[in-house]
């Protein structure tokens, strides 16, 4: 049996103890959704779920995934059950789903490996989570513009998939970095780190949640 633990991320906080201890330290195999990540308007201050993706991603054997619509949700959930052999943190936010034809037969995304959703050559937008929709909207905006924009969904925080970084990296002067979360410690974090820890040397600009509580 595989549990799948089901919490909002803003409640997961007082659970970071057990999360750490209680399941990875032991590598249990689990799955664990948390729903209201980010941003969650209605709900108030003390619902925002901004803060997930920074503390769990230094935690050993935590695979943290983020998927860009409900048919990423589902296939996720499935990957959680049918690929990891570690705990499984599955992030989405509050309201309805991106997609609507969901009635797919369920299908593995490969563990730590991102969708390159639109290429391009002066910029590269990385995204992870629903937040994507809204990227692909604004490269529609600029599409005009003269500036040729590729984009990423990383799907993965962790792992991150290090052939996209690299390909980044190598091809990019300018990287811009997406998420529904805290800009500290989060996939901006991440990328800027690979990248110094690689010898890249792009301009990186990371958007989010800056470092203040958002009412």
């Amino acid at each position: 049996m595989i549990p799948f633990c089901n919490v909002y991320s803003s409640f997961m906080q007082r659970a970071y103890d057990m999360v750490i201890h209680d399941v990875a330290l032991q590598n249990l195999h689990m799955v664990i959704c948390l729903d209201r990540a980010g941003l969650v308007g209605e709900d108030g201050a003390t619902h925002h779920g901004v803060f997930d993706l920074a503390y769990l991603r230094p935690i050993p054997n935590l695979i943290i995934a983020s998927p860009l619509n409900e048919l990423d949700l589902r296939n996720l959930m499935f990957t959680g059950y049918k690929e990891a052999d570690a705990p499984f943190v599955i992030r989405y936010p509050r309201g309805k789903g991106e997609m609507s034809e969901w009635r797919n037969e369920m299908t593995v995304l490969p563990i730590g490996k991102g969708k390159k959703l639109r290429d391009g050559d002066d910029v590269a937008v990385l995204s992870i989570g629903s937040i994507g929709n809204e990227v692909t909207k604004a490269i529609e905006m600029v599409k005009d513009s003269g500036i040729s924009v590729a984009h990423y969904d990383m799907i993965y925080l962790k792992p991150l998939d290090e052939d996209i970084l690299h390909e980044v990296g190598s091809r990019f002067k300018r990287v811009v970095t997406v998420e529904n979360g805290v800009v500290k410690g989060g996939l901006g974090s991440a990328v800027v780190e690979f990248m110094a820890d690689n010898g890249y040397t792009p301009r990186v600009k990371r958007i989010g949640v800056p470092d203040t509580f958002i009412e």
